[in-house]
């Protein structure tokens, strides 16, 4: 089968041809996916797509008077995608649902240390010769009061860690799951996560539900100077809202590995160009913040299963007609 692959880097080729082994044409296109580009899709009768790719009504109906009849998902999140009317232009949408939630869940783990102890600018500091500790005290992660906010299998993992390193966790999950009690987690209610945490880390999907989860009156009840981490997706907060929270110093510290307007920034080499985003460029300007351009789910082994498990959504869809991991309108409600 013909399958146009957008948004791809090298590394997206370098393992889907592996998982591919030869069994499907796969034509691999740089841009992005939105409307201006869906032509591209051509003589295809798949396309599969990034976290930023745009596929909205006008997208899908494009690609559908082109022939196609499947969009393959290369992650788990499914928010960039109009699920009605793909439904309604005949369209399957199959996703990714789990390839390493460790990954994910070491990266949390990975800035809230990094913050912690200040190692982004200590390393900055020592490059430059100077040895001086003015400025990187931090505090004993044991023992702290860390509320994670989605429990699912990367939460879990968070959950699992953070055990290990003797924290206090808190837990808000509409669906509440016994493994993280049995990690150590106990369940609460939002209000009172934010109220006694001194981390708070987020791990939930963007729905309708938590799209600006932390906003101004979210961030007003939690502990001042609060570090709050999020590798969910960038919508889950409201940027201008922590930005005027890290001025005040309600927030004490910010890591960040999705932003809610990245799909014009991340996955791209912007270094020689200049950065029109005046939010993002004010949350550069705060010494206490540290974000990364979408790389938690950034591993060998997460890669690899992200190519396998989306190989596997085209060929079951090829040979039966349904996506091994399909999702339907019904996730929405």
């Amino acid at each position: 089968m013909r399958v146009a692959v957008f948004s791809t880097k090298p590394y997206d080729k370098t393992f889907l041809e592996v998982a591919n082994a030869g069994k499907h044409q796969l034509v691999y296109l740089e841009p992005r996916l939105d409307a201006s580009t869906a032509f591209s899709a051509e003589g295809a009768k798949a396309v599969c797509v990034f976290v930023n790719d745009q596929l909205d009504a006008n997208t899908l109906a494009i690609l559908a008077r082109q022939g196609v009849g499947l969009v393959a998902l290369r992650c788990a999140g499914f928010n960039n995608v109009d699920l009605v009317a793909a439904e309604a232009m005949g369209i399957t949408v199959a996703r990714v649902p789990e390839y390493s939630p460790h990954s994910v869940a070491e990266h949390a783990v990975a800035l809230m240390l990094t913050l912690n102890r200040k190692i982004h600018r200590a390393s900055a500091r020592v490059r430059e010769g100077n040895f001086s500790l003015e400025g990187l005290l931090g505090f004993d992660m044991h023992g702290k009061t860390v509320g994670v906010i989605g429990t699912g299998k990367i939460g879990l993992c968070v959950t699992r860690i953070l055990s290990g390193f003797g924290c206090k966790v808190l837990a808000f999950d509409p669906y509440p799951d016994n493994r993280c009690v049995d990690a150590g987690a106990k369940y609460v209610t939002l209000p009172e996560l934010f109220d006694q945490s001194d981390i708070v880390s987020l791990h939930c999907p963007l729905t309708p539900q938590t799209h600006h989860l932390i906003d101004e009156k979210a961030i007003k009840t939690m502990r001042p100077g609060v570090m709050l981490i999020n590798i969910s997706r960038g919508a889950v907060v409201d940027t201008r809202a922590i930005i005027r929270g890290l001025k005040s110093g309600m927030i004490g510290s910010l890591g960040l590995d999705v932003y809610e307007e990245e799909e014009n920034l991340f996955f791209r080499d912007l270094s020689s160009t200049v950065i029109h985003d005046d939010v993002f460029a004010r949350l550069l300007t705060f010494p206490n913040v540290l974000i990364t351009g979408h790389q938690a789910f950034f591993t060998h082994e997460a890669v690899s299963e992200i190519a396998r498990t989306t190989l596997e959504n085209i060929s079951s869809f090829e040979d039966t007609g349904y996506a091994a991991h399909p999702i339907s309108v019904e996730r929405l409600a």
